[in-house]
């Protein structure tokens, strides 16, 4: 069997450091096709950049994209909170429009599934004419905890422009299993991030966090099963490579990183594939 072509975008949360026109261009060096750009943080504490709107960094970051031939996957981050009022997303979903992404990264932060449900779905009618799709990730220490659940709001937004992020790390970590991913429609899937982690899961919230957002392993070197994950989706989806690793970037570049983890995504799917 050959391995199929698959796109590779470089996340916004493994090379936090930089800039999103810096991110663009560290991704074109690096070899990928696509980056993923943070245009929301995701957390307070997170560095804020003024990219929304007409203003002096999003011109830069379509300067950027212009000459690196780079496309943008997807943009960050939603969250549907209890108190969310989707319209006032309508700025972020008009600049990810502008800068030519194909998918918005949307958290679940509402303990009502029905209202999460609703919510995504108007979410999803006012990304529909700017070309967007708003999809859903879940990840354990949300309101959206698995892959059966994320399910269940997708189908009830009942919307042809919405899906689910599958995560490696968020996919073992709530003890999802291939056979539900295998189970689900097809359409659900417009992209896969990818990464590794250790075997052994977490007993705390504190080191699940810690882990999967500053201490994630290279693909093929954690414990991961990552090629059943890859089997029990389409072989042709885009793969957002995701991997903050805090320790390694005290003494490698952006650039270093980046290039290290396609060449070893890359190894991954032609033991997959090959």
């Amino acid at each position: 069997m050959t391995m199929p072509p698959r796109k590779l975008s470089l996340s916004a949360l493994t090379v936090l450091e930089l800039t999103p026109p810096q991110m663009v261009e560290c991704a074109a060096l690096a070899g990928y096709d696509f980056v993923g750009l943070r245009l929301l943080p995701a957390t307070e504490t997170e560095v804020r950049h003024e990219i929304i709107g007409a203003t002096p960094l999003k011109r830069e970051t379509l300067a950027a994209l212009r000459d690196t031939g780079i496309g943008v996957l997807d943009t960050e981050i939603l969250r549907l909170k209890p108190d969310t009022d989707v319209a006032g997303y309508a700025p972020m979903l008009d600049t990810a429009a502008e800068l030519g992404a194909r998918f918005v990264l949307v958290a679940g932060n509402d303990p009502d599934e029905a209202r999460t449900a609703d919510r995504l779905a108007q979410l999803c009618d006012l990304a529909k004419p700017l070309g967007l799709a708003p999809s859903l990730e879940p990840m354990p220490w949300t309101d959206v905890k698995d892959i059966a659940q994320g399910a269940r709001i997708v189908k009830a937004a009942g919307r042809a422009n919405t899906g689910l992020i599958v995560d490696p790390i968020h996919f073992d970590r709530a003890g999802s299993s291939v056979e539900t991913l295998r189970a689900l429609p097809r359409e659900y899937f417009g992209y896969l991030q990818f990464c590794d982690a250790p075997a052994e899961r977490p007993a705390d919230l504190a080191t699940l966090l810690h882990q999967a957002r500053c201490a994630r392993m290279m693909p093929g070197e954690g414990g991961i099963d990552l090629a059943s994950i890859l089997r029990a989706l389409p072989d042709d989806l885009p793969l957002s490579i995701e991997a903050p690793m805090d320790e390694w970037a005290k003494t490698a570049t952006a650039y270093e990183r980046a290039k290290r983890l396609r060449e070893a995504t890359l190894a991954v799917l032609g033991e997959v594939y090959g």
